[in-house]
């Protein structure tokens, strides 16, 4: 498989909250994978059209709403398989655990087709996305790491880190995780996050005043 120094990947925020929502595809085979479709379906399949790109995957960085609100029009649309690590897997039924109860949405989706482990890799035509598991944010909250790049979802953002009030949060997970398996990764590192704009390990490790 073939480790890349860039990506060609992009990036939509969709949704009430804004979250990033990105299609990352192999350049080869334009085997997509859309990471958080959390709002605004017709958008994110607009986006994959315009790439021409053919959705393989909807991966799940965790399980709240404004992360997987578009999950089930994307699936239906594509036919993707969606993923989330086995410690969020009841937030996409449960619309208490995935906070929608509380925005008046109740959203309840169908169970994944797969559940992702630490450690995990997932093969997109030629790429090889890794699995990290970094609860804190979430108990299965992960990281997706290609190449030189690194989508956090909630775990890390530009000179911010995520929260860890929600219910399976745990603020010494969350920073304990991130010291040990994002601030180890090269500083060049590119880290694409759930909300805001990206930033680098490197910058991260300068300038985040939570990390210190």
């Amino acid at each position: 498989m073939e480790e890349l120094d860039t990506v060609n990947v992009e990036v939509l925020p969709v949704g009430q909250l804004d979250a990033n929502c990105y299609i990352l595809m192999c350049p080869d085979t334009k085997e997509a994978a859309i990471i958080d479709p959390g709002g605004d379906a017709p958008d994110i399949l607009q986006l994959l059209k315009r790439m021409g790109a053919k959705a393989k995957y909807i991966i799940c960085t965790h399980g709240h709403v404004d992360h997987i609100a578009a999950v089930g029009d994307v699936k239906s649309a594509t036919g993707a398989s969606v993923l989330i690590h086995h410690g969020d897997a009841d937030m996409l039924t449960d619309p208490q655990k995935n906070l929608s109860a509380y925005m008046g949405l109740k959203l309840k989706l169908a169970p994944a087709d797969q559940l992702l482990q630490d450690g995990d890799i997932v093969r997109l035509g030629q790429l090889e996305l890794k699995i990290f598991n970094v609860p804190g944010h979430t108990k299965g909250g992960v990281c997706i790491k290609v190449g030189h790049v690194l989508f956090s979802g909630d775990t890390l953002f530009a000179r911010s880190i995520g929260r860890s009030d929600f219910p399976g949060g745990n603020h010494s997970d969350l920073i304990r995780g991130i010291k040990e398996k994002i601030l180890t990764l090269p500083a060049e590192t590119r880290i694409y996050p759930g909300h805001g704009p990206d930033t680098t390990v490197g910058d991260e490790k300068k300038h985040n005043p939570f990390l210190r």
